[in-house]
Formats: C-alpha cells, sequence, structure tokens
C-alpha cells in the first residue's frame, strides 16, 4: 500500500518531538520543513494538521504550528493515568518474573546509583520500570505505557527527576523490586502506586510554586 506524502514528514517530525530534537514551544515554519524535505507545502501542513490531532502540536493564530507544550493539568492526568496502567501491568508482570529478571533490575539499579547527572537518571529510571513490566506478555498494555512517556517527554522527564532527585526514587525503586522477588503482588502494587503518587505531589508543589513566581 502506498504511503502518501505527508506520511514520512508526520513520523520524521513525531520522532524529532518525542526524542526532544524539537523542544515544546519550538516553531515548526512549513516553508523550511518542505524544504528540507524537497517537497511542497500541501504534506507538510496535513503531517502538522495530524500531530495537532494527536497533541504534539499547537496552531497559533497568524503564527504557524509550534511544538506543543503541556499545561500543569496535562502532566497531572498524565501521570494519574502512569499509576493506573503501570499498576495492572506489575500486578500482571509478577507470575512471569524470573531470576533473569530481577538481575537485569538489579544491574540498572546499581548503574542508577553510580550515575552523576540527571540525564542518565531519568533514562535508567525507565528501563528499570520497563523490565518489571515486561514479563507481563502484554504488548498494548505495555505501548500504551511507551506512549504516555513518549507524551511526556524528555525534557520534561528530565526535569521531573530533577525534582525527585536520586536517593528518594532509588529507595523506592529497591523497595518494589523487594516485592517482586517475594511475589507479593499487593505490596508492589502498593509501592508502586505511592512512589507515581508522591512523583505527582513534587511535580504539583514545583510547578505552583512556578506559576506563583511567574504571576
Amino acid at each position: 500500500m502506498t504511503r502518501k506524502p505527508a506520511e514520512p514528514i508526520y513520523d520524521i517530525l513525531r520522532e524529532k518531538i518525542i526524542s526532544g530534537d524539537f523542544v515544546p514551544g519550538a516553531p515548526l515554519r512549513q516553508d523550511e520543513i518542505a524544504r528540507n524535505h524537497g517537497t511542497s507545502k500541501i504534506p507538510v501542513r496535513e503531517a502538522l494538521l495530524k500531530l495537532e490531532v494527536d497533541g504534539f502540536v499547537t496552531f497559533r493564530k497568524n503564527r504557524g504550528a509550534i511544538v506543543r507544550e503541556l499545561s500543569t493539568a496535562e502532566i497531572l492526568h498524565l501521570t494519574d493515568i502512569r499509576v493506573a496502567l503501570e499498576c495492572r501491568a506489575i500486578e500482571l508482570a509478577m507470575p512471569n518474573m524470573i531470576e533473569a529478571d530481577f538481575e537485569t533490575a538489579e544491574h540498572i539499579l546499581e548503574d542508577y546509583a553510580r550515575q552523576k547527572q540527571t540525564a542518565s537518571w531519568s533514562a535508567l529510571n525507565i528501563q528499570f520500570h520497563r523490565t518489571l513490566y515486561e514479563p507481563s506478555g502484554n504488548a498494548v498494555l505495555l505501548q500504551l505505557i511507551a506512549d504516555i512517556q513518549q507524551r511526556i517527554g524528555p525534557n520534561l522527564r528530565q526535569f521531573v527527576t530533577e525534582i525527585s532527585g536520586l536517593e528518594r526514587p532509588h529507595s523506592e525503586h529497591r523497595l518494589i523490586l523487594a516485592a517482586c522477588r517475594e511475589g507479593d503482588i499487593p505490596a508492589a502494587v502498593a509501592l508502586l502506586r505511592d512512589h507515581i503518587l508522591t512523583t505527582k505531589k513534587e511535580i504539583a508543589a514545583r510547578l505552583r510554586r512556578h506559576e506563583e513566581s511567574v504571576s
């Protein structure tokens, strides 16, 4: 099936937004994008409109398209969704976990403790959680969790990591992993829920202080 001209442009722009190459608020100029892709502005506009529908782009009146910035409410709502999806994922995963899963998670936490850069903490945090959820075998659920991470984006993930620091998340990760090793599903789910909700409270407090400082 032949792909429409807008589709590869959409894919490239979406990947650049997800990877952080295009930061929130960055302008997406149709002329420049068309020139870079050797095409007219028509498929570029189609790609941008689809990105708008998917929540990655915002069109400003008389000013064109920019990479969409998440509002405080949206960030907190995405965190609530994380709770629902990830608690279900670990609940499904634990009966299928084997020693190799625990060892992989342990190695990630050891590496996590050695790192000094928040960008490294953020990446290892994602790896740790993914390691715990993958034994669920539920590809749709895992993709939904990945989609939330993509929606949050690398810049906001690093911002969240800076707020949380190293010690508190690392300590909670170890407690979650210990519950998984013991096969205690209710404890692991409760620890994971508290872990994510504590992060949500920290984000809410920091964003509230920021909004008060600029108002």
